[in-house]
């Protein structure tokens, strides 16, 4: 099949690319990767009547650290973020989630930011910002906001951002200290697929070596991205042990309504929540531990 007709503007900063949104409202969509929308608009599943396009607009591709936090631009590309120095030494679960997102060929095209603000709630990319509480720096006809990643997803493809707005960057804050770990692990049918269940965890040690903070999120089990508050709950202040680990992720499934399709069951997505729980906490422990003994 191919698109239905559509209209196309290409600003070139980011205050017209707000005005053509603003403009056209719901019947406007953002391009810049295009690896997830360009697939929608071929199957007619997404037929926007005008496409702005974002890639002409300068300064959007950036990775830095700014104020203690790492920001990535809007037009950041994913392959950039997973190869960044800045990523991997300042947000590592950023750029290790991304490395499962489809294939490095797609990672060459797609952007960090549209894979949050498409909000599919089997990615990763939306689960890592979870884990991470980073935010969106959302530009609009009212201005720039942030919207901190609990808040950003609203259902299935869905977010809150208002009808004008586009995510100019993304904010994460940075690694806290060696005696912080995280890790991403996910169960897919083939390499390169969205995940059946992935998690993400950011785990922090005390001096004494027991959990000083933990983060947990889920892609893969709702209608959006879960925060594991339960499992984060039961293991702080306690010794990462594998029992005391284990005992934790029981907690994963808890009040999960996760859908059911030809890729799994509800029943198997709420085992998987547990048991990618169980291992991407267990592996975030051990980082932080060796991070600690290097210290």
């Amino acid at each position: 099949m191919k698109p239905a007709p559509f209209d196309y503007v290409a600003p070139r900063t980011v205050e017209e690319a707000v005005d053509h949104l603003a403009r056209h409202g719901r019947d406007a969509r953002v391009l810049a990767g295009g690896q997830s929308l360009v697939r929608l608009m071929n199957t007619r599943l997404a037929t926007p009547a005008v496409l702005v396009d974002i890639n002409r607009v300068g300064g959007l591709d950036g990775i830095a650290v700014e104020n203690g936090s790492v920001r990535i631009g809007a037009l950041a590309r994913q392959r950039a973020a997973e190869l960044s120095d800045v990523v991997r030494a300042e947000a590592p679960l950023l750029a290790e989630a991304g490395a499962h997102v489809a294939h490095a060929s797609v990672r060459r095209r797609g952007t960090v930011v549209g894979s949050i603000a498409f909000a599919d709630p089997s990615a990763e990319l939306p689960a890592a910002l979870l884990a991470l509480e980073g935010e969106a720096v959302v530009t609009g006809p009212d201005g720039e906001r942030t919207i901190a990643a609990a808040d950003l997803f609203t259902g299935a493809f869905e977010t809150s951002l208002r009808a004008g707005e586009l995510i100019a960057a993304i904010r994460v804050p940075r690694r806290a200290g060696a005696r912080a770990g995280s890790a991403w692990v996910e169960v897919a049918r083939r390499q390169g697929d969205l995940p059946v269940c992935g998690a993400g965890a950011v785990v922090t040690l005390d001096d004494a070596g027991a959990v000083a903070s933990a983060r947990v999120a889920l892609c893969g089990v709702g209608a959006t991205p879960v925060r594991a508050t339960a499992v984060e709950e039961a293991l702080a202040g306690a010794e990462p042990t594998d029992e005391a680990v284990a005992d934790a992720a029981e907690r994963a499934a808890r009040d999960l309504d996760p859908p059911s399709d030809p890729h799994g069951s509800a029943a198997f997505r709420r085992h998987l929540a547990v048991v990618m729980t169980r291992r991407s906490v267990q592996r975030a422990a051990e980082r932080a531990r060796e991070g600690a003994a290097h210290a």
